[in-house]
């Protein structure tokens, strides 16, 4: 299983390294191994390993206590899985006398399920324009067989007579510093502070099973890359009746081969001869909306921004809608005819903006729509 191997393996990153450095390594990894695109045949329980490691070494706080304990649980430590060094004072208090008087918390209340992460790749359309995607999860989820139980039958569920049901007990010791309470997991039920008789075959007594689940994900238009999107309750299901936590489904948006995205605007640039610059032209350009007539004002110079009004993202998220900014960009032409060359040499030496012959010369030998 995923949590029994080295995080820092399973990612393949050194114990010192960056926050930054774990997440590029997550990506790659996650991307490599997601079980909708990967061709290998361990894809979705490599996925699964991939996505236990990120939950942990993202957190500081789960971090610190697997690299210190060996489990990003302080509660789920048993000495040794990690190996564990620099005791504190407290630590020595636990291991002489079982924990410190009122600390260890009742572990057979209501725990809330893990949350788990996935990811998703869409086309730039897609994103613009929202879209309905199927996912594969692997998580622990309810058992179907027992309902969480974790027995055959209700009959065979009995509180535990050591701790009345609390799941944990207390113990007094005569010290040299003097009486120490202290309260520790019941040894009989294991801090679930009831007893099975007969446990459920599916789930051996977990009450919980590692389930591939298929979900259908409604993105929503204008997501942008890197966003994420919450399913709440479609995360690892809670234990002795806690609720399940969440699903994050972080966005990968592919680029687009000629719109580039700010925000809630499309970016285009568009390149036009020195004729449409100079005389001005109707020019067709690819919108996500189809193809729309622009007007190229006459003496335009190359750089200057022309606006499509709401022709940009419709973005549900916000409420907004952008427009699509086109750049113009005007081309010098290359390997040109002697008489081309001509003419140009011709114009440079007038005033330009008074010899309309020149223009309509020029005209006959550049295309304009």
């Amino acid at each position: 299983m995923a949590t029994k191997k080295d995080y820092y393996e399973v990612l393949g990153v050194s114990k010192d390294a960056t926050q930054e450095e774990i997440k590029k390594a997550y990506r790659t990894l996650a991307k490599k191994y997601h079980p909708d695109v990967s061709t290998d045949p361990n894809a979705t329980e490599k996925f699964a390993e991939i996505q236990v490691a990120y939950d942990c070494l993202s957190d500081p706080d789960k971090r610190a206590n697997y690299d210190r304990f060996g489990t990003e649980d302080m509660n789920g430590f048993a000495g040794g899985a990690g190996g564990a060094s620099g005791f504190g004072f407290e630590d020595i208090f636990s291991s002489i006398f079982g924990g410190m008087g009122g600390s260890s918390r009742q572990k057979n209340g209501p725990r809330r399920g893990r949350d788990i992460q996935t990811e998703i790749t869409i086309t730039f359309e897609e994103a613009a324009f929202g879209v309905e995607k199927s996912i594969n999860v692997t998580k622990m989820d309810t058992c179907s067989k027992c309902n969480g139980l974790g027995a055959a039958s209700k009959n065979d569920i009995s509180t535990c007579s050591r701790c009345n049901g609390r799941g944990t007990v207390v113990t007094q010791q005569n010290t040299f510093l003097g009486t120490i309470r202290s309260e520790n997991t019941c040894p009989e039920c294991g801090g679930t502070g009831k007893k099975i008789k007969t446990k459920c075959p599916e789930c051996g007594g977990a009450g919980r099973t590692r389930k591939n689940k298929t979900l259908n994900v409604k993105v929503p238009a204008g997501i942008a890359d890197d966003q994420t999107i919450r399913l709440s309750g479609e995360g690892e299901a809670g234990i002795n009746g806690g609720g399940s936590g969440d699903l994050l489904i972080r966005v990968n948006v592919k680029k687009h081969e000629i719109f580039e995205r700010d925000e809630n605007n499309i970016l285009l640039d568009l390149p036009i001869t020195f004729s449409q610059a100079a005389l001005g032209a109707n020019i067709d350009v690819r919108t996500l909306y189809g193809m729309v007539s622009l007007k190229v004002p006459a003496g335009i110079q190359s750089g200057t921004k022309l606006k499509l009004s709401g022709k940009g993202i419709d973005n549900k998220i916000n409420g907004r809608k952008g427009d699509q900014i086109v750049k113009v960009i005007v081309i010098t032409p290359t390997n040109l005819t002697t008489k081309q060359k001509e003419i140009f040499n011709e114009l440079s030496g007038t005033d330009e903006t008074k010899n309309n012959n020149l223009f309509d010369k020029i005209k006959k030998f550049f295309k304009q729509k």
